[in-house]
């Protein structure tokens, strides 16, 4: 077991930096292997936090809304480029699609009216009544503009589509077959009080617990850092009966960059996408009066980590969590495997392996884990791999370069998304 220390210390250095408390784990391939909680989960009484302490998620509850809008595709029940008056009909202003809604391109202003300045939470219909006078602050896909408004909507079209209330629909589709039973809709003890720090006086203030009401499914959500462990493991590779592995892997499929110039962040369907240290984190952060929260994990090692506070300012548990995920994967490094040789390929795999030339550059396909495998000879890792899947005639592109594309063989020729491939190199031929 190692030393566990480090992920300690960066939880104890930020709750020290005036936070009431801080509740953290961390996960492996499906197994919590770490978990701590430091500090108050509330002054009056005063009472402890601890792992199982509920705090306040926020926009977390995002992740679980695209969960359900994923269900209802694989369902076909939709289609991610439906434009949502598809769906909702009679709704003013819903010419967005659902995909540029999960991925904030729909252009649709932040937030349902003002409730955060009226302090009113709108009902399921004040919502969509409200949609003749909200606006739209950017042109459809010109640039990611964060939306409340649309994953408030995007609610509405899973009540709509399966018939269920949107809560009691994640209850029983998402929450429920994931055993995520510190996950609800409104507090449960433990709980923790959510406060405002002040700045100078270093006092607390309670934060009032709002009722998102019509717009739940933008941010309503309460859990402990042990579920958002589990929910880290569904994020990273689904799980039978809630998400299929594929529909999960379409989700980190980046839509949009957030920052164009400097590639740290990116949307996928409903999942934020990280660049921390040269390793894409998926999950997304929270924010609601007296609580920060934040979920990430490292889809290719399946080691993530969650992190909450009781806090509504001086925090930032996105950063926290992929800090404690990315000393995780330090202190529970992937194993090395020993080289093994392969089964014998079948006779029609031997004879495509090796050295092959299309438009003057070098490609080499092997015979690796049961699959066949390419790659352009020296590329950088990640930009020219290939694996195919054996589809009885041929073989057609299943991952990496030139995905989808059919592979087939003719005498001592390749054909390859439409380039021909030589066991020589060769000029292009005249037409």
């Amino acid at each position: 077991m190692p030393d566990t220390q480090p992920l300690e210390r960066l939880v104890q250095q930020r709750q020290a930096d005036r936070l009431p408390s801080v509740a953290a784990a961390v996960v492996q391939k499906g197994e919590q292997v770490w978990a701590t909680a430091v500090g108050a989960a509330d002054y009056e009484p005063e009472r402890e936090a601890t792992p199982d302490t509920q705090y306040r998620i926020g926009s977390i509850t995002k992740t679980f809304t695209a969960t359900a809008i994923m269900q209802l595709r694989d369902d076909g029940a939709l289609d991610l480029d439906d434009r949502l008056e598809q769906h909702l009909e009679g709704v003013a202003n819903a010419t967005p699609t659902l995909r540029r809604m999960l991925c904030h391109l729909s252009g649709l202003q932040r937030e349902a009216g003002e409730m955060w300045v009226t302090g009113e939470s709108p009902t399921e219909a004040d919502l969509i009544s409200s949609m003749s006078q909200v606006e739209f602050v950017l042109g459809p896909a010109q640039a990611h503009h964060y939306s409340n408004l649309a994953f408030a909507l995007l609610g509405q079209v899973v009540a709509k589509k399966s018939g269920l209330p949107y809560t009691q629909y994640v209850d029983e589709r998402i929450i429920r077959p994931l055993g995520l039973t510190r996950t609800s809709w409104a507090p449960q003890a433990p709980k923790a009080q959510g406060y405002l720090v002040d700045e100078y006086a270093r006092t607390v203030w309670k934060e009032p617990e709002t009722d998102l009401a019509g717009t739940a499914a933008a941010g309503q959500l309460w859990s402990t850092v042990e579920d958002l462990g589990r929910w880290a493991t569904f994020l990273a590779r689904g799980a039978e009966g809630v998400l299929d592995a594929k529909t999960n892997e379409e989700m980190w499929f980046p839509q949009q960059m957030y920052f164009p110039h400097d590639w740290v962040l990116a949307w996928g369907l409903g999942l934020m996408l990280h660049n921390h240290e040269g390793t894409i984190y998926g999950g997304h952060g929270g924010a609601m009066a007296g609580h920060l929260a934040g979920v990430y994990v490292d889809r290719k090692s399946q080691t993530g980590a969650a992190a909450l506070t009781n806090s509504g300012t001086r925090a930032d548990m996105d950063l926290l969590a992929l800090e404690l995920a990315a000393k995780a994967r330090e202190l529970w490094p992937e194993p090395i495997e020993a080289w093994r040789p392969e089964q014998e390929p079948p006779a029609r795999v031997r004879a495509v392996l090796g050295r092959w030339w299309s438009e003057g550059t070098e490609f080499v396909l092997w015979w690796e884990g049961g699959a066949l495998r390419a790659k352009v000879v020296g590329t950088a890792a990640g930009r020219g791999e290939t694996t195919f899947e054996d589809d009885g005639e041929g073989w057609r592109a299943s991952a990496g370069r030139e995905r989808g594309e059919r592979l087939r063989v003719e005498g001592e020729k390749m054909i390859w998304a439409g380039y021909a491939f030589t066991r020589a190199q060769e000029p292009f031929k005249a037409s």
